[in-house]
């Protein structure tokens, strides 16, 4: 989650302020070793890769911050968001790939860290191998999983981040719509927002905005990494050696680094990453095949798609970029697939199918419907259970929608795939929505989120997710 402000450690570092300068900085980072013993490890490829982790550590929040940002709690020594980030050889782009911290992980064997148990390898959730085996852990777990030799480890906690963004005067954020997280005490109106460090971290924390989950989450914080080095290449950070002290010293104040990662990396950066912009930069979410893989003794994981993925990691280790190139906007058509006879357009709805989980209860005593309706909204895209119920009471005339208050967005999106579909507020129901098909149903109607150019498991670069 605050791979932000690591990241920018490297941006910031392309700014040639000095040998000297840099060296001073150098001295504050905290050295882990997260490399050591470690065998049978994947091919190198081209470029640089850096493991950046973000931990809930909190010991130096004030009681104030704790208050006003919602940050109460025992924190739980793992890992809040993990991400893959590789410079390419060039040093001419950055690829960011983010990977739920829920993730389905085959641990290998390890001791662990707090208890000195051996334990043979084994399956759990990626964010568990930080607290199971601290970085080393973490850094095996991800390169089993990826096949991408990790050659720097960056970490960094909750007070490095806030104090980071305050540090460079604040980052942009435009939202298109309200976004409001109780949990999080998040409250957004619709447009631009300029974020101190504490507002940041609430957007960049929030995962109960809507049905996406950590899905949205991730796609909140790689939009935040891009505005924030929108602000640090274009508000002068760079070229001002005060401000840039006073910005590089914060941010190393918490974080933790392999000793490998210091003065040379940086200045060898600095060659090729001077004319570093938004734009060159790119941003992708490990594709997902299912967003709720039960796994005895862990309970709900979220399960990669392999096959996806593994291009996506394959391009990193070819150091070929993830976006594609971007092209003009095509003509508009005269004619639709609807205007032929074919299948319609998709309906634009706000939230993705993808990230909207579904329960199909069959409400008539036909036989079949409730699985013809399950298999419908798959194919358009829903995280259906695959397991539709019968449900309870007399026959409905009418298909239901229930949903808890909190994921009326996704609600809305899934109401707008069953037309005529009644909504109806259940609160407490969780984030899994629920269909009763009625009598009326007819047809499931396809639908696509409302920015294409930047779905969930979409490469997109980062000046088309900043503010215009």
């Amino acid at each position: 989650m605050r791979v932000a402000t690591t990241l920018s450690v490297v941006v910031l570092g392309a700014g040639g302020i000095g040998h000297a300068l840099v060296t001073s900085l150098d001295t504050g980072i905290n050295r882990v070793d997260p490399f050591k013993d470690m065998k049978n490890r994947p091919r190198a490829g081209d470029g640089m890769n850096v493991l950046v982790v973000g931990t809930d550590g909190r010991d130096s929040i004030s009681e104030q911050q704790r208050k006003e940002f919602r940050l109460g709690g025992a924190p739980c020594h793992c890992t809040d968001t993990v991400m893959l980030v590789h410079i390419s050889e060039g040093r001419d782009r950055a690829s960011v790939v983010s990977l739920p911290r829920d993730s389905y992980a085959e641990m290998p064997e390890h001791t662990d860290a707090t208890t000195g148990k051996r334990h043979q390898a084994h399956p759990v959730k990626l964010n568990a191998a930080y607290a199971e085996g601290g970085p080393a852990l973490t850094v095996r777990t991800v390169e089993g999983m990826t096949g991408v030799k990790i050659d720097h480890y960056l970490e960094v906690d909750f007070t490095s981040f806030m104090k980071t963004v305050d540090a460079v005067g604040g980052v942009e954020i435009c939202t298109p719509r309200p976004m409001k997280d109780t949990y999080t005490g998040l409250d957004l109106a619709a447009g631009p927002h300029q974020l101190s460090g504490g507002q940041a971290l609430q957007y960049v924390r929030s995962r109960h905005v809507d049905g996406a989950a950590d899905i949205g989450r991730m796609q909140r914080q790689q939009r935040f990494l891009a505005a924030l080095i929108d602000r640090a290449t274009s508000g002068g950070v760079l070229l001002n050696p005060v401000r840039f002290r006073e910005v590089a010293t914060t941010m190393l104040k918490s974080v933790r680094a392999d000793q490998g990662f210091g003065t040379d990396q940086l200045l060898a950066l600095a060659k090729g990453l001077r004319g570093f912009t938004p734009a060159s930069s790119e941003f992708v979410s490990v594709p997902v095949g299912e967003m709720s893989f039960p796994v005895k003794g862990i309970g709900s994981t979220v399960k990669w798609d392999a096959p996806k993925a593994q291009k996506i990691f394959q391009a990193l280790r070819d150091d070929r970029p993830l976006a594609p190139r971007r092209a003009a906007p095509p003509a508009p058509a005269t004619t639709t697939e609807e205007a032929k006879g074919g299948r319609p357009s998709p309906v634009v709805v706000d939230v993705a199918p993808k990230a909207i989980r579904v329960q199909v209860y069959n409400g008539t005593r036909t036989d079949g419907l409730g699985r013809k309706v399950d298999d419908a909204l798959r194919a358009t895209g829903f995280d259906t259970t695959r397991t539709p119920r019968t449900g309870d009471g007399p026959e409905r005339r009418r298909t239901l929608v229930e949903y808890d208050p909190r994921w009326d967005r996704s609600a809305k999106s899934l109401a707008a795939a069953l037309p005529g579909a009644e909504l109806r507020a259940v609160k407490g129901q969780g984030r899994t929505l629920r269909v009763l098909v009625g009598l009326d149903h007819r047809t499931v109607t396809p639908v696509r989120a409302h920015e294409p150019e930047a779905g969930p498991f979409e490469a997109v670069t980062g000046d088309r997710v900043v503010c215009p």
